[in-house]
């Protein structure tokens, strides 16, 4: 079953997130890695924000053990809390 997957990176700069994309070698409006099905970023008052949707709250903890957690912490950035909800639908441009 699809998951959202919400996460703060409170203290972050959108410059830190975009070192930590690049250096999991994914670009701007390219595909999502294998389990990811969508992906956005906001900048927000303290921080920023980013919000998945994944296959499976297992693909995603398995990616954000491999590259997430060890990119982030590279980039400088704290390690988030990650809340999930269980999708109901979704859409995806095909």
């Amino acid at each position: 079953m699809a998951v959202a997957v919400v996460m703060d990176f409170e203290g972050g700069s959108l410059e830190q997130y975009d070192q930590v994309v690049q250096s999991m070698g994914l670009a701007p409006g390219g595909p999502t890695p294998p389990g990811a099905l969508f992906h956005w970023v906001t900048q927000t008052d303290d921080g920023f924000r980013v919000t998945d949707v994944w296959e499976s709250q297992e693909a995603f903890q398995a990616f954000a053990e491999e590259h997430i957690g060890p990119k982030s912490a590279e980039a400088g950035l704290s390690a988030p809390n990650p809340t999930f909800h269980e999708v109901h639908n979704h859409f995806i441009k095909t």
